[in-house]
């Protein structure tokens, strides 16, 4: 393959080190046959010689993605599936369940280590987070109950049983719009007595504590940094948590099945890989300057290594840095081809405005409507500011709610264009 046309990666050139003579990297080449000999999927799905890999080569491994997973099951990543319930069982490797597809859950399968080993070389990272890295200081959860490697307690657990290796897990349920006000006077007295220097979880929930914080007139001065992670924050989300909880805020991209990806000040747009946990492969996304999906390649895992995994997720490349844009599902496209993000609409949105969350659906062709949480309801600038941006004739209605109910997964979305279940 000529070097020009050799694939582009999100990581750092001394990361990969160099390409020579259309030779794929060593470190790359590597890691592609090490997961060859970890899982009997790859070796089914495209066989590979025995020589040095060349970029041809490995731009003939096929994609994997999400739907593959989930039609194959976990069980097509190992020889012996019974196998891999006896290490479950002797609590050497773990099971996960993620959102996967509109077709189902996806099992994940992961050596008990791995978890905790790729977030501490996240938060390697960041300077912010560096610290944390080797020995984790007091940190608090908010989030969907399966949170992460470890399923986060819930129902019954009392708080003994939820503070676990120096962190709290918060909540007990995974719809934060249904909480019990005396759901949240617990929440807010165990970030009381456990004075977290770290907070981390889910925007919306965050977002939601800071109203329950604030309401409670209360103050946690030990928060030093504030982690967004496990969905897409708007800047009203992070406004509205700054208020609460006024520490730098970081945003720390990834996912159950392929673990932390990407880290960043949180609406900075300077994100960068995290180069000691994936290789990221930028591949260009409808002629859009300086857009990609990403396609990761898993470094050092034991169970269920991804290759060239298409995430499903869309970045843009700045100066800076990486801007996590979404889902490609999420993202809307005007009639020019133009992109539509959240970052869009927070841009659009007034500087008067102000809310808890908010969710932007397309109804029709050119009808849309914006729910939204607030103290207050929006004046018609809001529906005119944002139909400005949309562009192609849009029309827009707002409306104030008490809450916007999440997806069965118990994520939710700010941006819902028509057909976006359909779309990957």
């Amino acid at each position: 393959m000529n070097a020009s046309r050799s694939p582009h990666f999100a990581n750092l050139s001394a990361t990969l080190g160099a390409a020579v003579n259309g030779y794929v990297p060593a470190v790359l080449a590597d890691e592609i046959r090490a997961i060859y000999r970890r899982s009997p999927l790859y070796a089914k799905r495209h066989p590979l010689d025995g020589g040095r890999l060349e970029w041809d080569g490995y731009a003939a491994i096929p994609l994997l993605t999400k739907r593959e997973i989930v039609e194959h099951g976990h069980c097509a990543f190992f020889d012996d599936c019974a196998e891999v319930d006896a290490r479950v069982q002797r609590q050497e490797w773990e099971y996960e369940s993620t959102s996967g597809t509109t077709q189902g859950p996806m099992t994940v399968i992961m050596e008990r280590s791995w978890w905790p080993a790729q977030t501490a070389r996240a938060y390697a990272a960041h300077p912010l987070l560096a610290p944390y890295a080797a020995k984790m200081g007091r940190r608090a959860i908010l989030a969907p109950v399966g949170c992460s490697s470890n399923l986060c307690p819930y129902e019954d657990f009392e708080f003994p049983q939820r503070f676990i290796e120096n962190t709290v897990y918060l909540n007990l349920h995974s719809d934060p719009f249904v909480f019990l006000e005396s759901e949240w006077d617990r929440i807010v007295l165990e970030l009381q007595a456990t004075q977290p220097e770290i907070i981390e979880g889910e925007p919306i929930y965050l977002s939601l504590l800071a109203r329950a914080v604030l309401k409670r007139k209360v103050r946690v001065p030990s928060v030093k940094v504030v982690i967004l992670t496990y969905g897409k924050a708007s800047r009203e989300h992070g406004r509205r948590i700054a208020e609460a909880f006024p520490a730098p805020q970081v945003d720390l991209y990834g996912s159950t099945e392929a673990g932390y990806i990407f880290v960043g000040d949180a609406f900075a747009d300077n994100s960068r890989p995290i180069d000691a946990n994936v290789f990221i492969e930028l591949v260009p996304f409808r002629d859009l300057p300086e857009t990609f999906q990403i396609v990761v390649t898993t470094r050092g895992r034991e169970a269920m290594p991804l290759l060239r995994y298409l995430t499903g997720d869309i970045v843009q490349r700045f100066p800076s840095g990486f801007r996590l844009a979404g889902r490609e599902r999420d993202l809307h496209f005007r009639r020019d081809g133009s992109l539509v993000s959240p970052a869009d609409i927070d841009r659009a949105l007034p500087a008067d405005f102000s809310c808890w969350h908010y969710c932007l659906s397309q109804t029709g062709e050119t009808a849309w409507k914006l729910d939204y949480v607030a103290e207050h309801s929006a004046g018609p600038e809001v529906a005119e500011a944002v139909a400005a941006m949309l562009g192609d004739g849009a029309r827009v209605t707002t409306a104030r709610r008490r809450l916007i109910a999440p997806a069965a997964s118990g994520k939710f979305a700010l941006l819902k264009p028509l057909g976006a279940g359909a779309k990957f």
